[in-house]
């Protein structure tokens, strides 16, 4: 294989962004220290290549589209359309990216496919937006052959309630029907290790851990609701419910664990973390939407543009747009 010295340093990162993706999607959390070598990497290959190589205003207008990327997925991570790590997997592809790199192989040269703008990082990303369409198709097709057919079967997913302390995603439930704002699994994680207590311990018990009274004086950090094998601990003392109380001004406790942390968990409002815990202790199964990563359809973006190119300029070409 034939390349410039900058292209060939920019397929270091096909490695480190597939071992993110599989960490991302196994944890659900991706390590801030992966991402700043490639975010200096890709300012340092700007630089070499206007000064050595490009130099040229057009360079200059794709290296500033290319840029453009990285407050675009700053609104999406603002908003809530997907995680840190997501977003820092954007900008190092925005840094990395500005321009297409040439890759030779025989009489083949890669990525096969270029759009006129020549913007790499840009078909990096529709691409992967393409890439994400497959995965509500694969999820309905898991559910239909499972045989549970639903108005949710392309977004989500039945489980145990018992096997929530183990999955990814948030609720699609709310004690009112079906929702896609229901409680995310990792503020859950996070107020039973806040509270000291099992979600098996909770399911066995909801009316006792209901009463606000239970919450214990001295709580955990709650840490940040990732999946673990280490135990929760146990709380030092736990007070006894309240035998008169029917109605309770802070039921489970929710408003107390929000103003004692100290964050929003993950958007958690006391209705919502209320709701959630009526929900999972009122059934038996309960459906989730996993939330997969952005990462991993990002990934699988970035492969695609390095060998075939861009999957939407080939279409548009295809049926005579372009």
């Amino acid at each position: 294989m034939y390349a410039t010295f900058p292209d060939l340093l920019r397929l270091l990162f096909v490695p480190a962004l597939a071992w993110a993706a599989y960490h991302d999607l196994r944890v659900r959390r991706v390590p801030n220290e992966l991402w700043y070598p490639f975010a200096a990497l890709g300012l340092a290959l700007l630089a070499w290549e206007y000064v050595l190589v490009e130099r040229t205003s057009l360079f200059l207008v794709r290296a500033a589209v290319s840029l453009l990327v990285i407050p675009l997925a700053y609104l999406f991570w603002f908003v809530g359309g997907f995680g840190g790590a997501d977003f820092k997997a954007f900008c190092v592809v925005a840094l990395l990216y500005p321009t297409y790199p040439s890759y030779y192989l025989a009489d083949l040269a890669l990525p096969l496919v270029r759009t006129q703008l020549g913007v790499f990082s840009v078909t990096v990303v529709t691409n992967a937006m393409l890439a994400s369409l497959g995965y509500p198709l694969a999820l309905g097709l898991r559910n239909a052959l499972a045989g549970v057919v639903s108005k949710l079967m392309f977004v989500g997913r039945p489980v145990a309630v018992r096997q929530l302390a183990a999955a990814h995603g948030s609720l699609l439930e709310t004690p009112e029907g079906f929702s896609r704002g229901g409680l995310d699994l990792d503020a859950l994680r996070m107020y039973l290790r806040w509270r000291g207590v099992t979600l098996g311990r909770l399911l066995a018990q909801p009316e006792r851990y209901r009463d606000p009274a239970t919450v214990p004086a001295e709580t955990n950090d709650p840490g940040d609701g990732s999946v673990t094998t280490e135990p929760i601990p146990d709380p030092a003392s736990e007070p006894a419910p309240r035998e008169d109380a029917d109605e309770y001004d802070d039921p489970w406790g929710a408003a107390r664990f929000l103003d004692d942390i100290d964050s929003t968990a993950y958007g958690t409002t006391p209705r919502k973390l209320r709701e959630g815990l009526d929900v999972i202790t009122s059934q038996e199964r309960v459906w989730i939407t996993p939330g997969v990563p952005f990462i991993v359809p990002l990934f699988v973006g970035l492969l695609l543009a390095l060998t075939a190119g861009d999957l939407l300029f080939a279409l548009m070409r295809l049926i005579g747009l372009v």
